[in-house]
Formats: C-alpha cells, sequence, structure tokens
C-alpha cells in the first residue's frame, strides 16, 4: 500500500478493496479459459492463476474479508468451471477440500502480512506528518518572533531619531541633524528591505511549501540580483565565478534573487571589512551549488547550530550592530526548503561562507 491510499477516507479504501478484487477475479477467469482453451488436459495448473490473483487482492485490499471472499470464489469458479463434471458443484471430488484449503490458508497468510506492513507504513506516513506538521509549526514560530524582534529594532530607532529633532532641533548641529536623518533614512531602507522580504514569503503557496517553477537562465537571475544589490550598496565589489555552461534551472526567479541578495547583504552589512565578497556557481549532474563567501569576523560558533531559527544576533560590531541577520536567513532557508534545494552557514579559514544549492530538474 502507498501511503497516499491511506490517506484516503475509509470508504474509498473500501471501493478501491472492491474493484481490486473484481478486476483480479475478473482477469484470472479470463486468463483460466484461455488457458483450459489452449491446453485442455492440464487443468490443475488454473488453480495457480487464481492463486496469483489471490496474492494480489490480498495485497492491495483493506483487511482479510476480501481476500477470504475471493478464495471461495476462486474455490468455486475451479470447482463449476474447470472440473468435470462442467458446471456443476461438486465438493466430494478427491483432493478438492485441500485445494479449497490451500487457497484460503494463502489469501489469510498473505492479507495477515499485508495488513501488518500496511499498519507500519500508515504509522510511518502518521510519523511524518506529525513531524512535518512541527517542522512547519517550528518555522511559524521563528519567523513570528523574527518578524517582532526586527520590525521593532528600526522602528524604534526611526520613533528616537525623529523626536530627537523634533524636540532639539533649534540646538542641533548642522552635522547632527544630518547624522540623524542618515540615520532615518538607513532604518527605513532596512524596514523596508524587511517588508519585502515578507511580502516574498507570500509567493510560497500553502502548508506543502509549493511554488511555481519555471525554466530560468542562471545567469540572467544572478545579474538582475547583483543589479538590485548595486542600488542598495553602491561601490560593492561582488567578485562572481560561474560555469561557461548555459544553465537552465527550474526556479522561481524572483525569489531566488531575493535568497541571493539577502546572504550577499548579510555578508556586507556583517562581515565587519571591505574586502570584496566572492559568488561562486558550480554544477554537477544533479544540482548547482551558490557560494557567497566573505572575508570578515566569521559567525560565532555559538551560534552557528540555530543560524535559520530566526533568531536576531551580531557577529560583528559595526555601526550596523543593532540590526541582526534575523529573519532574513529564515526566509531564505524557507525559499529554498519549497524549491527542494539546501542551504548551510559555516566558517571558512578567513570569514563566512553561505552555501545553497538547487536541484537541476524539478521533483514532483
Amino acid at each position: 500500500m502507498t501511503q497516499r491510499f491511506w490517506k484516503l477516507p475509509r470508504y474509498k479504501q473500501h471501493l478501491f478493496s472492491l474493484l481490486i478484487s473484481l478486476i483480479s477475479m475478473g482477469l484470472a477467469t479470463g486468463l483460466a479459459f484461455m488457458y483450459y482453451h489452449v491446453v485442455p488436459d492440464n487443468s490443475a495448473n488454473i488453480a495457480l492463476v487464481y492463486i496469483l490473483a489471490l496474492i494480489l487482492v490480498a495485497r492491495y485490499s483493506v483487511g482479510y474479508w476480501y481476500g477470504v471472499v475471493c478464495s471461495v470464489f476462486a474455490v468455486i469458479c475451479v470447482n463449476y468451471l474447470f472440473t468435470y463434471p462442467y458446471f456443476q458443484i461438486n465438493f466430494t471430488l478427491t483432493g478438492y477440500p485441500i485445494t479449497f484449503l490451500g487457497m484460503l490458508a494463502i489469501s489469510l497468510l498473505t492479507s495477515t502480512m499485508t495488513s501488518h506492513l500496511s499498519h507500519q507504513a500508515m504509522m510511518i506516513a502518521e510519523r511524518e506528518k506529525l513531524l512535518a506538521e512541527a517542522e512547519k509549526e517550528k518555522m511559524r514560530a521563528n519567523l513570528l518572533r523574527a518578524i517582532s524582534h526586527d520590525l521593532r529594532t528600526p522602528l524604534t530607532g526611526i520613533i528616537g531619531n525623529s523626536s530627537l529633532y523634533l524636540e532639539n532641533g533649534a540646538f542641533l548641529s548642522e552635522a547632527e541633524k544630518i547624522k540623524i536623518m542618515t540615520n532615518i533614512y538607513d532604518d527605513s531602507n532596512w524596514l523596508l528591505n524587511m517588508v519585502e522580504n515578507l511580502l516574498t514569503v507570500t509567493r510560497i503557496k500553502g502548508d506543502n511549501l509549493s511554488v511555481n517553477t519555471s525554466e530560468e537562465p542562471l545567469e540572467e537571475v544572478l545579474a538582475e540580483a547583483l543589479l538590485k544589490l548595486q542600488k542598495r550598496y553602491p561601490g560593492t565589489e561582488v567578485q562572481t565565478a560561474i560555469p561557461e555552461e548555459f544553465l537552465l534551472i527550474p526556479m522561481d526567479a524572483i525569489l531566488i534573487e531575493q535568497v541571493i541578495i539577502n546572504l550577499l547583504e548579510n555578508a556586507i552589512v556583517h562581515s565587519g571589512t571591505t574586502k570584496p565578497i566572492e559568488l561562486i556557481v558550480t554544477a554537477d549532474s544533479n544540482a548547482v551549488s551558490f557560494t557567497i563567501k566573505d572575508y570578515g569576523v566569521g559567525i560565532p560558533k555559538e551560534h552557528l547550530a540555530d543560524l535559520f531559527d530566526g533568531t536576531s544576533y551580531t557577529p560583528s560590531q559595526t555601526a550596523d550592530a543593532r540590526k541582526g541577520m534575523g529573519i532574513g536567513l529564515s526566509i531564505c532557508k524557507t525559499i529554498l526548503a519549497a524549491h527542494h534545494g539546501t542551504l548551510i552557514g559555516r566558517n571558512h579559514d578567513s570569514g563566512a561562507e553561505f552555501i545553497f544549492t538547487l536541484p537541476r530538474f524539478g521533483k514532483s
């Protein structure tokens, strides 16, 4: 039994079992007539045809009764249709009770084993469903926690700086006013980027984390992401290395662009260095791998285990120290999970790197 079968309503399972039983017995009877027509002097093997049908019924039906009823039907068919005197039921034939008991035993044993296997499959499917639900609830809770923290941080900055400007504007120097307005501008941009991330999540549909994908040229997606990044962070140097092969990857281009932008932005803001960032793309027969590598302070070891749970932290002590990676990495993880991809973060000898993969062929 497949896991999909056990997710059907009970009445549909029984309808499917009844259909399988009717088809199996009908086909067995048809094959038996064909065999008997070709080899009329060796009718003993006809029972083997029904035995095979009984195994199929026991394997793909619910419970024992379908196998038992089909066993009785098979025995009657062999007796009535293929045993002399024809078209008469005669249970006094020598050895016939053994044939009946043999068919019934095969059906019951197969049904018993199949029921145990099906019950185990059902338990496994239920356990997987519970684990998936728990993972989704954890993801929702982490996103909500990250949202509540990361939205509060820039809003508090905007309110504080604007209040300072309104209450003490007459006493502030021009340089202080510019600094206050710059802080408001930076916090507003940070808030705008965060809202874009949240809007990105709305493209992921339903509890199954599904997205609509289409074949997209890799170079165009990377170029668009880098162009948007340069508008946000003019002068940032990103060194890219991509395969010469023309790659078409199944993806939602807007979502993957957002992943690339988020990871590059994290490297810019949190690496604590102005050294160039590396974006390296490699491909094999099954997947395409993207590596975003910086040469800064790296990721604190205590945060490596919970990088993607939505917890905000700051690996550097830059002017942006009040802003952690927070929701960005959680959303990246969610987007890539919807694409059947992976995302990991780790340190290397001279900084940090994030590596994500996308399958080269769509998964059903």
